[in-house]
Protein backbone atom coordinates (compact mmCIF):
# COMPACT_ATOMS: atom_id res chain seq x y z
CA UNK A 1 0.00 0.00 0.00
CA UNK A 2 1.42 3.47 -1.45
CA UNK A 3 1.58 6.66 1.02
CA UNK A 4 -1.58 8.20 1.69
CA UNK A 5 -1.34 11.90 0.08
CA UNK A 6 -3.65 15.06 0.51
CA UNK A 7 -3.85 17.50 -1.81
CA UNK A 8 -6.60 20.74 -1.84
CA UNK A 9 -8.66 21.24 -5.00
CA UNK A 10 -11.09 24.13 -5.89
CA UNK A 11 -14.58 22.78 -6.01
CA UNK A 12 -15.38 25.25 -8.40
CA UNK A 13 -12.43 25.75 -11.07
CA UNK A 14 -10.30 22.35 -9.97
CA UNK A 15 -7.13 24.46 -9.78
CA UNK A 16 -4.97 22.50 -6.96
CA UNK A 17 -3.22 23.65 -4.27
CA UNK A 18 -0.80 22.42 -1.43
CA UNK A 19 -2.33 24.30 1.27
CA UNK A 20 -5.71 25.67 2.01
CA UNK A 21 -6.11 28.90 1.54
CA UNK A 22 -9.78 31.00 1.47
CA UNK A 23 -9.88 32.32 -1.84
CA UNK A 24 -8.76 30.38 -5.28
CA UNK A 25 -6.15 32.51 -7.00
CA UNK A 26 -7.91 31.24 -10.33
CA UNK A 27 -11.44 31.89 -10.21
CA UNK A 28 -11.99 34.15 -7.55
CA UNK A 29 -14.28 32.13 -5.25
CA UNK A 30 -14.12 32.67 -1.48
CA UNK A 31 -14.47 29.13 0.64
CA UNK A 32 -14.24 26.79 -2.52
CA UNK A 33 -11.05 25.14 -1.83
CA UNK A 34 -11.75 21.11 -0.05
CA UNK A 35 -8.83 18.54 1.55
CA UNK A 36 -8.96 15.46 -1.25
CA UNK A 37 -7.52 11.75 -0.30
CA UNK A 38 -5.30 10.80 -3.13
CA UNK A 39 -4.32 7.31 -2.14
CA UNK A 40 -1.23 6.53 -4.93
CA UNK A 41 -2.05 3.33 -6.50
CA UNK A 42 -0.52 1.19 -9.65
CA UNK A 43 -3.97 1.33 -11.88
CA UNK A 44 -4.86 -1.36 -13.69
CA UNK A 45 -6.60 -0.90 -17.12
CA UNK A 46 -10.37 -0.97 -17.75
CA UNK A 47 -10.42 -4.46 -19.04
CA UNK A 48 -9.14 -6.55 -15.52
CA UNK A 49 -8.63 -9.91 -17.95
CA UNK A 50 -5.10 -10.98 -17.31
CA UNK A 51 -5.33 -12.15 -20.99
CA UNK A 52 -6.12 -8.69 -22.46
CA UNK A 53 -3.56 -8.30 -25.61
CA UNK A 54 -1.81 -4.79 -24.67
CA UNK A 55 -1.23 -2.73 -27.74
CA UNK A 56 1.71 -0.78 -28.63
CA UNK A 57 1.46 2.41 -30.30
CA UNK A 58 3.56 2.88 -33.06
CA UNK A 59 4.65 6.06 -34.52
CA UNK A 60 2.94 6.20 -38.56
CA UNK A 61 4.28 8.00 -42.11
CA UNK A 62 1.04 10.04 -42.26
CA UNK A 63 0.88 9.39 -45.86
CA UNK A 64 -0.10 5.41 -44.57
CA UNK A 65 -2.82 6.48 -42.34
CA UNK A 66 -6.23 5.51 -44.54
CA UNK A 67 -8.50 8.25 -45.19
CA UNK A 68 -11.31 6.63 -45.27
CA UNK A 69 -14.94 7.68 -43.59
CA UNK A 70 -15.26 5.87 -41.08
CA UNK A 71 -18.97 4.69 -40.30
CA UNK A 72 -20.94 6.85 -37.48
CA UNK A 73 -23.89 5.30 -35.22
CA UNK A 74 -27.37 6.15 -36.47
CA UNK A 75 -29.31 7.16 -33.47
CA UNK A 76 -32.56 7.32 -35.20
CA UNK A 77 -33.37 11.06 -34.81
CA UNK A 78 -32.55 13.26 -36.99
CA UNK A 79 -31.93 15.88 -34.62
CA UNK A 80 -29.06 14.49 -32.93
CA UNK A 81 -27.75 13.33 -35.96
CA UNK A 82 -27.82 16.82 -36.80
CA UNK A 83 -26.25 18.18 -33.91
CA UNK A 84 -23.22 15.78 -34.12
CA UNK A 85 -22.80 15.99 -37.64
CA UNK A 86 -24.08 12.89 -39.13
CA UNK A 87 -24.08 10.27 -35.91
CA UNK A 88 -22.21 9.10 -33.08
CA UNK A 89 -18.42 8.43 -34.00
CA UNK A 90 -17.50 5.01 -32.55
CA UNK A 91 -14.85 5.51 -29.93
CA UNK A 92 -15.80 9.47 -28.70
CA UNK A 93 -16.74 10.93 -25.60
CA UNK A 94 -19.75 12.82 -25.97
CA UNK A 95 -20.53 15.56 -22.72
CA UNK A 96 -24.45 16.25 -22.20
CA UNK A 97 -25.13 19.29 -19.86
CA UNK A 98 -28.34 20.74 -18.76
CA UNK A 99 -30.45 22.39 -16.33
CA UNK A 100 -32.35 19.81 -13.72
CA UNK A 101 -35.45 19.11 -15.22
CA UNK A 102 -34.83 19.78 -19.05
CA UNK A 103 -35.00 16.64 -19.92
CA UNK A 104 -31.58 15.08 -20.39
CA UNK A 105 -31.79 11.99 -19.10
CA UNK A 106 -35.38 11.56 -21.27
CA UNK A 107 -33.57 12.45 -24.27
CA UNK A 108 -30.86 9.47 -23.80
CA UNK A 109 -33.53 7.32 -22.70
CA UNK A 110 -35.35 8.05 -25.82
CA UNK A 111 -32.07 7.26 -27.85
CA UNK A 112 -31.05 4.27 -25.96
CA UNK A 113 -34.99 2.47 -26.78
CA UNK A 114 -35.05 3.52 -30.39
CA UNK A 115 -31.42 1.89 -31.13
CA UNK A 116 -30.60 -0.56 -33.32
CA UNK A 117 -27.75 -1.50 -31.41
CA UNK A 118 -27.07 -3.07 -28.08
CA UNK A 119 -27.08 0.05 -25.29
CA UNK A 120 -25.96 -0.18 -21.72
CA UNK A 121 -27.72 2.82 -19.63
CA UNK A 122 -26.04 3.16 -16.95
CA UNK A 123 -27.77 5.60 -14.18
CA UNK A 124 -26.30 6.43 -10.55
CA UNK A 125 -29.25 8.40 -9.74
CA UNK A 126 -32.65 6.63 -10.74
CA UNK A 127 -33.70 3.22 -9.50
CA UNK A 128 -34.27 0.31 -12.70
CA UNK A 129 -37.92 0.48 -11.52
CA UNK A 130 -38.20 4.63 -12.16
CA UNK A 131 -36.55 4.26 -15.38
CA UNK A 132 -38.88 1.39 -16.26
CA UNK A 133 -42.12 3.64 -15.55
CA UNK A 134 -39.91 6.54 -18.04
CA UNK A 135 -39.32 4.09 -20.92
CA UNK A 136 -43.17 2.70 -20.88
CA UNK A 137 -44.21 6.49 -21.84
CA UNK A 138 -41.25 6.73 -24.31
CA UNK A 139 -41.00 3.29 -26.12
CA UNK A 140 -42.71 0.26 -24.20
CA UNK A 141 -40.90 -2.46 -26.65
CA UNK A 142 -37.00 -2.70 -26.81
CA UNK A 143 -34.86 -5.75 -26.67
CA UNK A 144 -31.80 -3.72 -27.29
CA UNK A 145 -31.17 -1.35 -24.46
CA UNK A 146 -29.79 -2.64 -20.73
CA UNK A 147 -30.50 -0.84 -17.69
CA UNK A 148 -27.54 -0.77 -14.89
CA UNK A 149 -27.86 1.12 -11.36
CA UNK A 150 -24.11 1.32 -10.18
CA UNK A 151 -21.79 3.92 -9.54
CA UNK A 152 -18.47 2.18 -8.97
CA UNK A 153 -16.39 2.09 -12.00
CA UNK A 154 -15.19 -1.13 -11.69
CA UNK A 155 -18.18 -2.67 -11.10
CA UNK A 156 -19.74 -0.91 -14.15
CA UNK A 157 -16.51 -1.87 -16.78
CA UNK A 158 -16.87 -6.07 -15.19
CA UNK A 159 -20.98 -5.50 -16.78
CA UNK A 160 -19.23 -4.01 -19.63
CA UNK A 161 -17.48 -6.96 -20.32
CA UNK A 162 -20.25 -9.42 -19.57
CA UNK A 163 -22.96 -7.14 -22.17
CA UNK A 164 -20.45 -5.79 -24.58
CA UNK A 165 -22.67 -3.24 -25.42
CA UNK A 166 -22.20 -1.22 -28.84
CA UNK A 167 -23.16 2.42 -26.75
CA UNK A 168 -22.50 2.72 -23.40
CA UNK A 169 -25.04 5.58 -21.51
CA UNK A 170 -23.48 7.45 -17.70
CA UNK A 171 -25.94 9.15 -15.90
CA UNK A 172 -24.55 11.01 -14.82
CA UNK A 173 -20.28 11.16 -14.60
CA UNK A 174 -20.53 13.23 -11.24
CA UNK A 175 -22.49 10.09 -9.39
CA UNK A 176 -19.49 7.63 -10.38
CA UNK A 177 -16.50 7.16 -8.13
CA UNK A 178 -13.69 4.68 -8.17
CA UNK A 179 -11.59 2.82 -5.93
CA UNK A 180 -7.91 4.52 -6.67
CA UNK A 181 -9.31 7.74 -5.23
CA UNK A 182 -10.76 8.23 -1.50
CA UNK A 183 -12.21 11.42 -1.85
CA UNK A 184 -16.25 11.34 -1.92
CA UNK A 185 -18.21 11.01 -5.66
CA UNK A 186 -18.74 14.39 -7.22
CA UNK A 187 -15.54 15.58 -6.39
CA UNK A 188 -12.66 16.87 -8.55
CA UNK A 189 -10.59 13.95 -8.13
CA UNK A 190 -13.70 11.32 -8.98
CA UNK A 191 -14.85 12.73 -11.68
CA UNK A 192 -11.71 13.60 -13.58
CA UNK A 193 -10.19 10.08 -12.75
CA UNK A 194 -13.69 8.62 -13.48
CA UNK A 195 -14.07 10.37 -16.89
CA UNK A 196 -10.07 9.19 -17.40
CA UNK A 197 -10.80 5.30 -17.12
CA UNK A 198 -14.03 5.99 -19.59
CA UNK A 199 -12.06 7.43 -22.27
CA UNK A 200 -9.29 4.94 -21.59
CA UNK A 201 -12.23 2.24 -22.21
CA UNK A 202 -13.58 4.16 -25.19
CA UNK A 203 -10.78 4.30 -27.13
CA UNK A 204 -9.05 1.31 -26.78
CA UNK A 205 -12.75 -0.39 -27.29
CA UNK A 206 -13.49 1.64 -30.10
CA UNK A 207 -17.18 1.80 -27.89
CA UNK A 208 -18.92 5.29 -28.11
CA UNK A 209 -19.38 6.84 -24.63
CA UNK A 210 -22.07 9.73 -23.58
CA UNK A 211 -22.03 11.41 -20.53
CA UNK A 212 -24.60 13.55 -18.83
CA UNK A 213 -23.35 16.45 -16.91
CA UNK A 214 -24.75 18.45 -13.93
CA UNK A 215 -24.15 22.63 -14.18
CA UNK A 216 -23.56 24.90 -11.75
CA UNK A 217 -26.04 28.14 -11.21
CA UNK A 218 -23.96 30.12 -13.17
CA UNK A 219 -24.75 27.68 -16.18
CA UNK A 220 -21.39 26.12 -16.37
CA UNK A 221 -21.16 22.15 -16.31
CA UNK A 222 -20.04 21.04 -12.73
CA UNK A 223 -16.35 20.17 -12.38
CA UNK A 224 -12.97 21.01 -13.66
CA UNK A 225 -13.27 22.50 -16.77
CA UNK A 226 -10.37 19.86 -17.72
CA UNK A 227 -13.69 17.79 -17.95
CA UNK A 228 -14.62 19.79 -21.02
CA UNK A 229 -11.28 19.38 -23.02
CA UNK A 230 -10.83 15.50 -22.40
CA UNK A 231 -14.04 14.88 -23.82
CA UNK A 232 -14.59 14.98 -27.76
CA UNK A 233 -18.41 16.42 -27.99
CA UNK A 234 -19.80 19.09 -25.46
CA UNK A 235 -23.68 19.65 -25.93
CA UNK A 236 -25.68 21.73 -24.00
CA UNK A 237 -29.80 20.96 -24.09
CA UNK A 238 -31.17 24.53 -23.14
CA UNK A 239 -35.10 25.68 -22.90
CA UNK A 240 -37.61 27.08 -20.15
CA UNK A 241 -39.12 24.07 -17.92
CA UNK A 242 -42.34 26.41 -18.69
CA UNK A 243 -42.46 26.34 -22.40
CA UNK A 244 -42.31 22.43 -24.22
CA UNK A 245 -39.89 23.87 -26.79
CA UNK A 246 -36.10 22.47 -26.02
CA UNK A 247 -32.95 23.34 -28.22
CA UNK A 248 -29.90 21.15 -28.33
CA UNK A 249 -26.69 23.10 -29.26
CA UNK A 250 -23.13 21.91 -29.66
CA UNK A 251 -20.41 23.74 -27.83
CA UNK A 252 -17.87 21.96 -29.09
CA UNK A 253 -17.11 19.11 -31.41
CA UNK A 254 -14.31 17.45 -32.81
CA UNK A 255 -15.93 15.52 -35.22
CA UNK A 256 -18.45 18.26 -36.63
CA UNK A 257 -19.36 21.86 -36.69
CA UNK A 258 -20.62 23.98 -33.73
CA UNK A 259 -23.17 25.59 -35.66
CA UNK A 260 -25.92 23.01 -36.04
CA UNK A 261 -29.33 23.48 -33.71
CA UNK A 262 -31.74 20.57 -32.78
CA UNK A 263 -35.27 21.36 -31.83
CA UNK A 264 -37.42 19.04 -29.78
CA UNK A 265 -40.84 19.72 -28.14
CA UNK A 266 -41.50 17.87 -24.55
CA UNK A 267 -44.83 15.90 -24.50
CA UNK A 268 -45.93 13.17 -22.21
CA UNK A 269 -44.84 10.32 -24.50
CA UNK A 270 -41.06 12.22 -24.53
CA UNK A 271 -39.07 14.56 -26.74
CA UNK A 272 -41.09 15.08 -30.40
CA UNK A 273 -38.02 16.18 -33.30
CA UNK A 274 -39.03 19.44 -34.87
CA UNK A 275 -38.32 18.92 -38.26
CA UNK A 276 -39.78 22.67 -39.07
CA UNK A 277 -38.30 24.75 -36.25
CA UNK A 278 -40.68 27.94 -38.13
CA UNK A 279 -44.05 26.58 -36.45
CA UNK A 280 -41.89 26.75 -32.77
CA UNK A 281 -40.46 30.87 -34.40
CA UNK A 282 -43.24 32.12 -36.11
CA UNK A 283 -46.50 32.77 -34.13
CA UNK A 284 -49.83 32.23 -35.96
CA UNK A 285 -51.86 35.47 -35.68
CA UNK A 286 -54.69 36.73 -38.20
CA UNK A 287 -54.71 39.93 -36.86
CA UNK A 288 -52.07 42.56 -38.46
CA UNK A 289 -50.10 44.00 -35.73
CA UNK A 290 -46.75 46.12 -35.56
CA UNK A 291 -43.39 45.84 -34.66
CA UNK A 292 -43.34 41.97 -36.02
CA UNK A 293 -40.89 41.63 -39.26
CA UNK A 294 -39.51 38.07 -40.39
CA UNK A 295 -36.24 37.12 -40.82
CA UNK A 296 -34.14 34.68 -42.44
CA UNK A 297 -31.27 33.33 -40.98
CA UNK A 298 -28.95 30.07 -41.07
CA UNK A 299 -28.14 28.47 -38.06
CA UNK A 300 -25.50 25.54 -39.38
CA UNK A 301 -26.52 24.26 -42.41
CA UNK A 302 -30.36 24.46 -41.50
CA UNK A 303 -32.46 27.78 -42.90
CA UNK A 304 -34.63 29.72 -40.59
CA UNK A 305 -37.58 32.02 -40.32
CA UNK A 306 -37.24 33.51 -37.24
CA UNK A 307 -39.93 36.21 -35.38
CA UNK A 308 -38.57 39.63 -34.67
CA UNK A 309 -40.66 41.89 -31.98
CA UNK A 310 -40.16 45.09 -31.24
CA UNK A 311 -42.03 47.71 -29.20
CA UNK A 312 -41.03 51.44 -29.29
CA UNK A 313 -42.66 53.90 -26.81
CA UNK A 314 -41.80 56.83 -25.26
CA UNK A 315 -39.29 56.68 -22.67
CA UNK A 316 -41.26 57.55 -19.13
CA UNK A 317 -38.03 58.18 -16.32
CA UNK A 318 -35.55 60.67 -19.02
CA UNK A 319 -33.52 57.91 -19.78
CA UNK A 320 -34.60 55.53 -22.55
CA UNK A 321 -34.27 51.99 -21.95
CA UNK A 322 -32.72 49.54 -24.60
CA UNK A 323 -33.39 45.78 -24.11
CA UNK A 324 -32.77 43.46 -26.24
CA UNK A 325 -33.86 39.09 -25.88
CA UNK A 326 -31.98 36.73 -27.88
CA UNK A 327 -29.91 39.66 -29.34
CA UNK A 328 -26.49 41.38 -28.96
CA UNK A 329 -27.55 44.59 -26.62
CA UNK A 330 -24.55 46.60 -28.41
CA UNK A 331 -25.65 45.56 -32.03
CA UNK A 332 -28.91 47.03 -31.31
CA UNK A 333 -27.59 50.41 -30.33
CA UNK A 334 -25.69 50.69 -32.99
CA UNK A 335 -28.74 49.96 -35.48
CA UNK A 336 -30.50 52.66 -33.33
CA UNK A 337 -27.32 55.11 -34.12
CA UNK A 338 -27.54 54.02 -37.69
CA UNK A 339 -31.47 54.53 -37.81
CA UNK A 340 -30.59 58.28 -36.02
CA UNK A 341 -28.08 59.13 -38.42
CA UNK A 342 -28.63 57.75 -41.94
CA UNK A 343 -32.32 57.32 -41.90
CA UNK A 344 -33.43 60.55 -39.79
CA UNK A 345 -35.49 58.54 -37.07
CA UNK A 346 -35.54 60.34 -33.46
CA UNK A 347 -35.25 57.54 -31.36
CA UNK A 348 -32.90 58.73 -28.86
CA UNK A 349 -35.86 59.18 -26.28
CA UNK A 350 -37.81 56.72 -26.55
CA UNK A 351 -37.63 52.96 -24.95
CA UNK A 352 -36.68 50.31 -27.54
CA UNK A 353 -37.42 46.37 -26.48
CA UNK A 354 -36.13 43.85 -28.87
CA UNK A 355 -37.17 40.31 -28.45
CA UNK A 356 -36.76 37.20 -30.64
CA UNK A 357 -39.71 34.39 -30.14
CA UNK A 358 -39.16 30.84 -29.32
CA UNK A 359 -36.68 31.80 -26.46
CA UNK A 360 -33.49 31.10 -29.14
CA UNK A 361 -30.50 32.95 -29.12
CA UNK A 362 -29.09 34.48 -32.58
CA UNK A 363 -25.94 35.49 -33.86
CA UNK A 364 -26.37 35.73 -37.61
CA UNK A 365 -25.91 39.29 -39.09
CA UNK A 366 -28.25 38.75 -41.47
CA UNK A 367 -31.64 39.43 -39.37
CA UNK A 368 -30.28 43.05 -38.76
CA UNK A 369 -32.63 43.97 -41.86
CA UNK A 370 -35.90 42.50 -40.16
CA UNK A 371 -34.54 44.31 -36.59
CA UNK A 372 -34.55 47.41 -37.93
CA UNK A 373 -38.05 46.84 -40.44
CA UNK A 374 -39.63 45.98 -37.20
CA UNK A 375 -38.59 48.51 -34.96
CA UNK A 376 -39.63 50.88 -37.60
CA UNK A 377 -43.13 49.40 -37.65
CA UNK A 378 -43.27 49.52 -34.15
CA UNK A 379 -42.51 53.32 -33.96
CA UNK A 380 -45.17 54.39 -37.00
CA UNK A 381 -47.33 52.02 -35.56
CA UNK A 382 -47.69 50.22 -39.42
CA UNK A 383 -47.99 46.58 -39.66
CA UNK A 384 -45.66 45.20 -42.12
CA UNK A 385 -47.34 42.83 -44.97
CA UNK A 386 -48.21 39.51 -44.51
CA UNK A 387 -45.94 37.53 -46.64
CA UNK A 388 -42.56 39.38 -46.57
CA UNK A 389 -39.71 38.55 -44.90
CA UNK A 390 -35.93 40.10 -44.55
CA UNK A 391 -32.69 38.80 -45.05
CA UNK A 392 -29.65 41.49 -45.29
CA UNK A 393 -26.94 42.97 -42.72
CA UNK A 394 -26.99 46.80 -42.26
CA UNK A 395 -23.56 48.58 -42.74
CA UNK A 396 -22.66 51.64 -40.65
CA UNK A 397 -23.42 54.14 -43.47
CA UNK A 398 -26.36 53.14 -43.68
CA UNK A 399 -25.95 50.62 -46.88
CA UNK A 400 -27.73 46.94 -46.90
CA UNK A 401 -25.01 44.33 -47.54
CA UNK A 402 -25.34 41.10 -48.47
CA UNK A 403 -25.15 38.01 -46.65
CA UNK A 404 -23.96 34.07 -47.15
CA UNK A 405 -25.80 31.23 -48.41
CA UNK A 406 -28.77 33.84 -50.15
CA UNK A 407 -30.51 31.31 -52.23
CA UNK A 408 -31.06 28.96 -49.42
CA UNK A 409 -32.99 31.51 -47.68
CA UNK A 410 -34.70 32.85 -50.57
CA UNK A 411 -35.83 29.27 -51.12
CA UNK A 412 -37.06 28.59 -47.74
CA UNK A 413 -39.03 31.47 -47.64
CA UNK A 414 -40.89 30.43 -50.49
CA UNK A 415 -41.35 26.94 -48.97
CA UNK A 416 -42.87 28.57 -46.41
CA UNK A 417 -45.55 30.64 -48.58
CA UNK A 418 -43.81 34.35 -48.31
CA UNK A 419 -44.34 36.08 -51.03
CA UNK A 420 -41.49 38.85 -51.20
CA UNK A 421 -38.12 38.93 -49.37
CA UNK A 422 -35.92 42.19 -49.06
CA UNK A 423 -32.43 41.10 -49.88
CA UNK A 424 -29.22 43.45 -50.67
CA UNK A 425 -28.47 44.60 -54.45
CA UNK A 426 -25.05 43.38 -54.16
CA UNK A 427 -26.21 39.82 -53.63
CA UNK A 428 -25.37 37.32 -56.37
CA UNK A 429 -28.61 35.27 -56.66
CA UNK A 430 -28.71 31.78 -58.82
CA UNK A 431 -32.16 30.93 -58.25
CA UNK A 432 -34.37 31.86 -61.23
CA UNK A 433 -38.18 31.06 -62.23
CA UNK A 434 -39.01 31.18 -58.46
CA UNK A 435 -42.58 32.72 -57.17
CA UNK A 436 -41.42 34.81 -54.66
CA UNK A 437 -40.58 38.23 -55.37
CA UNK A 438 -37.59 39.20 -54.28
CA UNK A 439 -37.15 42.69 -53.53
CA UNK A 440 -33.50 44.32 -54.49
CA UNK A 441 -32.34 47.39 -52.00
CA UNK A 442 -28.94 49.20 -51.20
CA UNK A 443 -29.89 51.60 -48.72
CA UNK A 444 -32.04 51.89 -45.65
CA UNK A 445 -34.00 54.85 -47.54
CA UNK A 446 -34.94 52.23 -49.83
CA UNK A 447 -36.37 50.18 -47.27
CA UNK A 448 -38.60 52.98 -45.72
CA UNK A 449 -39.99 54.02 -48.68
CA UNK A 450 -40.76 50.35 -50.23
CA UNK A 451 -42.69 49.66 -47.09
CA UNK A 452 -44.31 52.59 -45.11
Amino acid sequence: MAKTKTTFFCQNCGTQYPKWIGQCSSCKQWNTIVEEVVQKEEKRTWKTDSNAVKKVTKPVRISQISNEKELRLDTQDQEFNRVLGGGIVPGSLILLGGEPGIGKSTLLLQIALKLAYKTLYVSGEESQKQIKMRADRIHPESENCYILTETKTQNIFQHISTVEPDLVIIDSIQTLHTDYIESAAGSISQIRESTAELIKFAKESSTPVILVGHITKDGAIAGPKILEHMVDTVLQFEGDRNYVYRILRSLKNRFGSTAELGIYEMQGSGLREVNNPSEVLISKNDQDLSGTAIASTVEGMRPLLIEIQALVSTAVYGTPQRSATGFNAKRLNMLLAVLEKRAGFKLAAKDVFLNITGGISVDDPAIDLAVLAAILSSNSDIPIEKGVCFAAEVGLAGEIRPVQRIDQRILEAEKLGFTAIYVSKNNKIGLKNTSINVQLVSKIEDVVKSLF
